[in-house]
């Protein structure tokens, strides 16, 4: 449990390194926000996806 505690870190960071470039391309460009905030949701729901799949692993592989 504990690898699955620093296991969360990765698609915490993803997932603020993806939503810190939307504001920042939204702030640049508020005309293309449509785009960018599709893009943006993708890739959130394919980071927190490696977490989910991560979850299920520790539990289907306890000792």
């Amino acid at each position: 449990m504990v690898g699955l505690g620093l296991a969360a870190i990765g698609p915490g960071v993803g997932i603020g390194l993806i939503f810190a470039a939307l504001v920042n391309g939204i702030a640049r460009q508020p005309e293309a926000e449509g785009r960018l905030r599709t893009t943006a949701i993708l890739g959130f729901v394919l980071c927190e996806q490696l977490f989910v799949i991560g979850v299920a692993l520790a539990f289907v592989l306890q000792p």
